[in-house]
This record gives C-alpha cells, sequence and structure tokens, in this order.
C-alpha cells in the first residue's frame, strides 16, 4: 500500500522524535498520504498504524477528529466555511447556503465536474473576521459576502483553466 518513496518520507518525519514516540508523527504521515492520494482511506489508516506501530483505531481517531484530512475524495478547490456561533451571528451559515445554492450542490457535497467541494467546518479563530473560510485547508479568507464568494469561485475556475 505505501510506496517505498512514501515510506521515506514516513522515515523523515519519525526520525523527528525519541525512537520510542513514532506515533507522534501520525499527523504528518496523515498529512503525506493525503498530499499523494488527495484524502486518506480506511486502507491508509491501516498503513499508517502498521508503520508507526500504533492501533488502527487511533490512527482513525486522529483522522476523524480534524476536518483537515479528508476521509474520502474531494473536489480540485475544497471550501470550508465556518459556521460555529460567532460565525453564524455575522452571516457564516448564509455564506455556506450561497455556496452551495451558488455551485449546485448541498452542505459536503462535490460538483459534478469535481471542482468544488463545499462543506461546514469548526472554528477557524478569526470570530472577528467573519464569515471566514479555508480554501483547500491552506488559504483562510474574511469578510466572505456574497459578491465576494462569488469572486472567489470565479477566480478559482479560472486558476483552473
Amino acid at each position: 500500500m505505501l510506496s517505498e518513496e512514501t515510506k521515506a518520507r514516513f522515515a523523515r518525519e519519525v526520525a523527528k522524535y525519541p525512537a520510542d514516540q513514532a506515533q507522534s508523527a501520525v499527523m504528518a504521515c496523515l498529512s503525506i498520504v493525503q498530499q499523494e492520494q488527495g484524502h486518506v482511506s480506511a486502507e491508509s489508516e491501516e498503513a499508517i498504524a502498521s508503520y508507526l506501530g500504533m492501533a488502527p483505531i487511533a490512527v482513525r481517531e486522529v483522522t476523524t477528529f480534524y476536518n483537515m484530512y479528508n476521509q474520502q475524495p474531494v473536489g480540485k478547490f475544497k471550501l470550508n466555511v465556518c459556521t460555529n456561533l460567532p460565525c453564524q451571528l455575522r452571516n457564516g451559515q448564509q455564506a455556506l447556503e450561497h455556496l452551495c445554492h451558488k455551485l449546485g450542490i448541498e452542505d459536503g457535497g462535490t460538483t459534478p465536474d469535481g471542482m468544488f467541494t463545499v462543506a461546514k467546518c469548526e472554528c477557524l479563530g478569526a470570530c472577528a473576521d467573519a464569515p471566514v473560510m479555508l480554501v483547500n485547508d491552506r488559504q483562510m479568507v474574511s469578510y466572505m459576502s456574497n459578491e465576494r464568494l462569488d469572486e472567489l469561485v470565479d477566480v478559482l475556475k479560472a486558476q483552473a483553466k
């Protein structure tokens, strides 16, 4: 399941910790698998568990706790919209609904062309900038009015061409 290149990347991460604490590299290993495969499958979790010498359920607990690990394939652009209470008070839920309507998908869905996945997420720690969202688990964008959401979608579509 794991290529030699993947195992080499895992080894570099494990080497950062004392020999008896290889499990500390679990998040890095999950990130590596996701970078290579686009998501973390149950089979990948088992392979990571075997590599790190930990129970598969312990890896699964990490995968399911953090929303940055995709448990199924996602679109080229993953848009996570914060809908926690502070963001909801500043139109976070409305921003999620606007995006879903614009793209013709439900919360957690992916467009038929595989371009966009939209999902609500937990607090992104920028309540004063609400509504906020995270693009591809890397770039936070703030003050996302309907107009700004539309512009973002257009920019991302243009980037994909």
